[in-house]
């Protein structure tokens, strides 16, 4: 068992078991498939075919607009359906690129690459720029700003996030055993951008035979190690893993980079791979497809834009209709009305229930116990924070450092008197953010 962890945390199930032996499965997708224009943080896409084009995988349909934006590439061939609105995982409707699959998955040449030793920072940079890269553990903030802090050199750790903390996600687990060599070229390619730096898997000890293949296949790059943390959520959140991994604690008004750090998670660390080292954009993901209402929970490599019906489909159906559906995991996951949405970028798992243990619970009044404080890796006052958000008292909302919640539903999970608190802080904070975007406009 390892001591690297950080303060607060929970130990909720985690229902890994039911898909972290399936090895992952090719999904090759039917019908039409749906390319939302805003699958990342920032500004959204902005579409360059029109109705009727013809395209083939791998060629670019939408082109980023301004710095905080990145391109969208298309992941079958066919015809161009539709440029209208679609919803999403979150319920709102998107601007999207719809596109008839013709079934003969048609790939561009792709330009042939330098190989990595001859190649500049700003080349490097610029690869992932063009694949369109983002993180892909949620987030969705192009990856290519991550790589440009304002000093390179003063960089010292690259951590790659192999926690997946979040309940029953396995996707990350397979893709480490099975592109563990992909995995390991993905941070050769961090760290010919920064020279000073050290690479660190950062993997959670419930992974013993990752930790295991990992050591074995970087035992001559002198440059990277493997790091076991305590098994606890939400040990991959970045603040956490930093301080687990680093000792090097950041806030809210913080980026890794200000405390000498970059962090990625598996998937994109691989897709950076292919982008730099094969010259291929950002086309795929894996997702997780469980829950104990799926007949058979499974990981797939999905090509974006795929929708979730069918994944449904190729994991067999529901074995009884499921009281709740979640894109993600439990605990900061999307529940869904409807699955006749596409998978994005930041997809990460279609989580399939048969009960809703939290629809049955009815909230009652805080008993002042103090167990949300208690196991908030954020170190504030949940229980406080919610009242303010709740009558919309902002200054004490502020006071009370309620911009340093990450959202990740431990006081929630936790709480015997069954209160909203993620939820409610949540609001807050996404309204508190809207005021500084729009201030910062000004």
């Amino acid at each position: 068992m390892s001591d690297k962890t950080f303060v607060g945390g929970i130990h909720p199930y985690d229902g890994k078991d039911l898909s972290k032996d399936k090895p992952i499965r090719v999904v090759l997708p039917n019908g039409e498939l749906v390319y939302p224009l805003a699958q990342h943080i920032g500004a959204p896409a902005t579409p360059i075919v029109s109705k009727g084009d013809k395209v083939l995988a791998g060629q670019r349909i939408a082109a980023a607009v301004g710095f905080v934006s990145a391109p969208i590439y298309a992941t079958v061939s066919g015809t161009v359906k539709a440029i209208e609105p679609r919803r999403v995982v979150t319920g709102d409707m998107v601007m999207s690129i719809i596109i008839e699959n013709d079934g003969l998955y048609d790939e561009v040449d792709y330009p042939p690459v330098k190989p990595l030793a001859e190649m500049s920072r700003a080349e490097i940079v610029e690869c992932v720029k063009e694949a369109g890269i983002v993180g892909m553990g949620g987030a969705g903030f192009p990856t290519f700003i991550k790589l440009s802090p304002p000093d390179p050199d003063a960089i010292r750790y690259v951590c790659v996030n192999c926690a997946e903390c979040e309940p029953y996600l396995t996707s990350d687990y397979r893709r480490i055993l099975e592109e563990t060599e992909r995995l390991i070229g993905g941070l050769r390619v961090y760290l010919a951008l920064f020279p000073k730096a050290r690479g660190i898997f950062a993997v959670e000890d419930n992974k013993p035979d990752c930790i295991k293949l990992l050591k074995e296949l970087i035992r001559d790059e002198p440059r990277m190690s493997v790091t076991a943390l305590k098994t606890k959520y939400p040990q991959g959140a970045e603040r956490q893993l930093i301080y687990a991994v680093t000792g090097r604690a950041i806030n809210s008004s913080m980026l890794p980079a200000d405390v000498g750090c970059v962090v990625s998670n598996v998937d994109t660390v691989i897709t950076v791979n292919r982008a730099v080292n094969e010259g291929k954009p950002m086309m795929y993901r894996v997702v997780t497809v469980t829950g104990d209402a799926i007949v058979d929970p499974v990981n797939f490599i999905v090509r974006i834009g795929t929708n979730y019906n069918q994944l449904l489909e190729e994991a067999g159906g529901f074995r009884k209709k499921p009281a709740k559906v979640i894109s993600g995991g439990p605990m900061m996951g999307f529940a869904l009305f409807d699955t006749n949405v596409p998978t994005t970028k930041t997809a990460s798992a279609l989580l399939c229930l048969t009960a809703d243990a939290v629809a049955d619970l009815e909230p009652t009044a805080c008993i002042n116990c103090g167990k949300c404080a208690e196991v908030c890796p954020g170190r504030v006052l949940p229980s406080r924070l919610a009242v303010y958000a709740d009558h919309g008292r902002e200054e004490e909302f502020l006071r009370l450092n309620g911009m340093e919640c990450c959202e990740c539903g431990c006081c929630s999970y936790v709480c015997p008197a069954k209160r909203h608190l993620t939820q409610s802080i949540k609001s807050m904070r996404k309204m508190q953010l809207a005021k500084r975007k729009k201030e910062a406009k000004k």
